[in-house]
């Protein structure tokens, strides 16, 4: 039986890069979450304009791999001290969050962040909030660096991630 996460770490595409490597991930969809619009498109996500931010969903095997490994790879994947930025992505559809599905998981959350809190020198600024709905992102945003390896931002932006997660994270990796 699988499991459910829904993380938001900066632009999903990164995010979902990142998850698409872990054993036990059995699918990662990039969309939207967090926010106040229903169905709300990639445009006014960017704009601002319904509160979302933007995640991925991740489907999981918990015999294989478990949430607490999912939670250190989003913490080792991004800045979670950084209020509504990824590096130069800038914005609330940018914010460090995990919306959790469960008081399971949102008591786990929080114990991991108070655990790793003294590992970082600026506060943790991560919301955690229940999950709500998420909404799939439009078709393009799904696999996008599988399908647009040589885009500038993602060549720039995703190796790093992806040598970090195999420097701190090579267990957990397929």
């Amino acid at each position: 039986m699988t499991e459910q996460a829904t993380f938001a770490g900066g632009c999903f595409w990164c995010t979902e890069s990142v998850f698409k490597q872990v054993n036990g991930v059995e699918d990662v969809v990039s969309g939207y979450a967090g926010g106040h619009v229903e169905n709300p498109s990639y445009e006014a996500v960017c704009r601002e304009e319904t509160g979302h931010a933007e995640c991925v969903q991740v489907t999981y095997d918990p015999d294989v791999v478990s949430y607490e490994d999912l939670l250190a790879v989003f913490f080792t994947t991004h800045n979670p001290t950084t209020l509504n930025r990824q590096g130069n992505d800038v914005g609330t559809q940018y914010r460090s969050a995990v919306f959790y599905h469960d008081d399971d998981q949102r008591e786990t959350v929080e114990a991991f962040i108070e655990e790793i809190q003294p590992g970082y020198d600026d506060d943790i600024v991560t919301e955690v909030e229940p999950l709500g709905v998420f909404y799939p992102a439009e078709a393009y945003h799904q696999d996008y660096f599988e399908k647009n390896p040589n885009q500038a931002y993602c060549r720039m932006t995703i190796p790093p991630k992806l040598d970090k997660l195999k420097q701190k994270h090579a267990e957990l990796l397929a």
